[in-house]
């Protein structure tokens, strides 16, 4: 199983969830970005009125990260969720825009984000003079490497790895709740299933068999869309 299995599994099974927090942070800047401005279709938002709204005031309001911060991001979401030859990248669906709503809508999650962003940055200069997305992409898998794995990180990493949880899990949150993300999953909605009766090797256990006319009658799927029909004495007939 390759990484992005790896990680699809543990979304479906629902492993994925909110880490613990980083405990520093750091304030906007001036170079905090302008308001994000989406337009939804209000006919097809599958929102009510209400939501709507608050969803609007929330594209309006400006970012709580800057540039600087947002390119982090973007890198980060792209070494969780690499393109493959089937899918996009996580930035491909458009990831860094999710998680910077995800932070106007639920603001307990700014703190920990902008101090894991401050916590990379000082990793990096510490290790290669330079900021996290300055650095070649050998040098940022080497810091990445030392926070992924939360049982094999040392006792130091411990605010990167929890800054690092949170990334992976909004990433994945935002990847594979957007079109390509569900794409991605061959998720095919609600379907019809088609019953065909009890198993053989069931029925033999419990010693009973079915009725050959009963049978006919009821697990015929080539007779599934056809409304059943009954004698006056409540009698099945087809």
């Amino acid at each position: 199983m390759d990484r992005r299995d790896t990680l699809k599994a543990l979304l479906i099974t629902g492993v994925a969830g909110t880490a613990g927090a980083v405990p520093f942070a750091c304030a906007p800047t001036a170079e905090t970005q302008e308001p994000i401005v989406e337009t939804a279709n209000e006919t097809l938002y599958g929102r009510t009125p209400e939501e709507l709204e608050y969803d609007k005031k929330l594209f309006a309001q400006a970012s709580v990260f800057t540039e600087h911060d947002l390119a982090t991001i973007a890198i980060l979401c792209d070494i969780i969720l690499p393109a493959t030859a089937t899918a996009g990248s996580a930035t491909d669906a458009e990831v860094p825009a999710f998680i910077d709503f995800i932070v106007k809508d639920m603001p307990n999650n700014q703190l920990p984000l902008r101090g894991g962003l401050m916590w990379i940055d000082r990793e990096a200069n510490t290790r290669y003079r330079k900021f996290f997305k300055d650095l070649s992409n050998e040098q940022q898998i080497a810091i990445v490497d030392d926070i992924a794995y939360p049982s094999r990180a040392k006792p130091e990493m411990k605010a990167g790895v929890a800054f690092f949880n949170r990334m992976r899990n909004m990433t994945l949150t935002g990847y594979y709740t957007s079109k390509m993300g569900i794409e991605d999953l061959g998720y095919q909605g609600n379907r019809a299933g088609i019953w065909d009766g009890v198993p053989d090797d069931v029925l033999k256990d419990h010693d009973v068999e079915y009725d050959a006319t009963w049978l006919a009658k009821c697990v015929d799927q080539d007779k599934r869309m056809d409304l059943a029909e009954w004698d006056q004495n409540g009698n099945l007939l087809t």
